[in-house]
């Protein structure tokens, strides 16, 4: 794995020691912030390549957090938040992080997930395919660019909203089921991923969509999964 510098943001310290101890021994630099303002410090002066995001913080906490960070910045987010908390993991995925692991967590399993958000994050837009560019009726993907546009418009997506984008646009007419939709993207295997993508297709929708109530261009084919349209 190539360097790379993973912010820890975690009013507790105990935490944030924790986490860098296994990230440092994966080569990975970490930076630690104690909460959300000191966290936008950080990466206004320093290269991110990842965030690892405590919910329940003082000052900024992690939700108000990472809409902040999502209006200025694509990176990975992933939310740490208590086990009793899931609003707070679907909040989370709604404003733009990436992942959630619930506290208490087993730390191999956060450093698994690091390493699988980092490789996605320099891999996004490496579809299958020739085409360098996808064009269905004024929705755009460009590969090379990693960038989506609607009628000449930028689309600001975040990556794992890319790579789902990615996946419908380079099979566009074909029909993914939600498991597929996950596996694919999170590269991880499928276990209850229905409201997780649910989310995240909801977000694309608001994005690319004029009516996201009745879209255009990517469609749920009920009791199987979604496609985009050609």
């Amino acid at each position: 794995m190539d360097h790379y510098n993973v912010l820890v943001v975690d009013d507790e310290k105990e935490i944030r020691d924790a986490i860098e101890i296994y990230l440092k021994n994966e080569g990975i630099t970490v930076l630690k912030a104690k909460d959300g303002i000191e966290a936008l410090e950080i990466l206004n002066e320093q290269q991110v390549h990842l965030i690892i995001l405590d919910v329940m913080m003082p000052k900024l906490d992690g939700i108000s957090a990472t809409y902040k960070i999502r209006e200025k910045k694509n990176i990975p987010i992933i939310i740490l938040s208590a086990k009793s908390e899931d609003t707070d993991k679907i909040l989370g995925l709604q404003v733009g992080a990436d992942d959630y692991v619930t506290k208490p967590f087993n730390p191999m399993e956060l450093v698994a997930r690091v390493k699988s958000q980092l490789r996605r994050y320099v891999t996004f837009g490496t579809f299958e395919g020739i085409k360098k560019v996808i064009d269905l009726n004024g929705l755009m993907l460009d590969k090379e660019a990693k960038e989506v546009s609607i009628n000449g418009e930028p689309v600001k997506l975040t990556p794992i909203e890319y790579k789902i984008v990615g996946l419908l646009m380079t099979n566009a007419g074909r029909v993914f089921s939600i498991n597929e939709i996950y596996e694919r993207v999170w590269n991880e295997p499928c276990y209850n991923a229905e409201n997780t993508v649910a989310v995240h297709i909801r977000k694309i929708r608001e994005k690319i969509e004029i009516d996201p109530k009745n879209p255009r261009y990517l469609k749920v084919v009920w009791g199987i999964g979604y496609k985009m349209e050609k």
